[in-house]
């Protein structure tokens, strides 16, 4: 009788389960797949000797390019400048080997290749929001992205200025 209850348990919890994923909150707004409270913090985008290319070159990649210091999207298969040429100054390298293929939430595998892969039909990233994220952040580092919920863009920091995407 104890497995039974104990299995009927587990069924049912899994199937409360869902691929959103929020950090630092309770639950996600809306239909988002990986989700941010509003903070002064941002999510800090990969520093990349060389863009990549082939298939590591997926449309909706973002990264820092360190070849110009610009902050990069993929789109439509070309790379896109997100900011002008900023500055590395305060960013720590990451010299260890990479290992692993990256975290991928809402599949169980992706072609797409990256640090964090999110796969969703119907689910989408929400930055991080802040409120004004010049004046509060008070030490941004090159490659920070966040939601401004003040002048409701997303903001890119290239590690010199503020650049505000609508």
């Amino acid at each position: 009788m104890k497995k039974i209850i104990l299995t009927t348990v587990i069924f049912a919890g899994f199937s409360c389960l869902t691929a959103q994923v929020g950090m630092g909150k309770a639950s996600v707004d809306g239909d988002a797949i990986l989700d941010f409270p509003l903070s002064n913090a941002g999510i800090i985008l990969p520093i990349v000797d060389a863009l990549p290319t082939g298939v590591a070159a997926s449309n909706g990649t973002f990264l820092l390019d360190k070849t110009d210091n610009i902050v990069k999207m993929r789109q439509n298969d070309l790379w896109v400048s997100l900011s002008d040429a900023g500055n590395l100054t305060g960013t720590m390298p990451n010299t260890s080997a990479e290992q692993g293929g990256g975290v991928i939430i809402g599949a169980a595998s992706s072609p797409a290749q990256g640090v964090l892969v999110l796969e969703s039909a119907s689910k989408a990233l929400v930055l991080p929001k802040v409120n004004d994220p010049v004046a509060n952040m008070k030490s941004p580092i090159a490659g920070t992205v966040c939601y401004d919920t003040v002048s409701k863009t997303m903001a890119v920091f290239d590690g010199v200025k503020w650049s505000f995407w609508k």
